[in-house]
């Protein structure tokens, strides 16, 4: 997996990249009540807002972490956003990306240098 300093998580699976947010993100936003995903076939570029989450403390937008297609959304998520605050980093992703050339992501953090980030 790869991390941004934006608390994002980056897994590749066969061809596409799923997207989702790290357990200590969650944790510092709290409990999950809301969740807008975009619609499949958008085309994003890095940095665009592409999520909304609302928590019992903020609302934050998570932004596209590499240029794409998103290919996929959570729908699971809409209708039970806590499912960030149970697994983030697993079943709670937010949708999956299909990008052209994945040495993108060659610029993220691999795990210990993400744990260095947070210390």
């Amino acid at each position: 997996m790869k991390y941004t300093e934006e608390h994002e998580w980056l897994r590749v699976e066969d061809d596409l990249v799923v997207v989702g947010i790290t357990t200590h993100a969650a944790e510092q936003l709290g409990d999950v009540v809301f969740i807008e995903l975009p619609d499949v076939g958008t085309m994003v570029s890095k940095d665009d807002e592409v999520v909304v989450i609302e928590s019992v403390k903020a609302a934050s937008d998570i932004l596209a972490p590499i240029d794409g297609e998103i290919v996929e959304v959570n729908e699971a998520l809409v209708d039970e956003p806590g499912k960030v605050n149970d697994d983030p980093e697993g079943d709670a992703w937010f949708f999956k990306l299909k990008i052209e050339d994945l040495s993108e992501m060659d610029d993220l953090m691999d795990e210990a240098a993400y744990k260095k980030f947070v210390g």
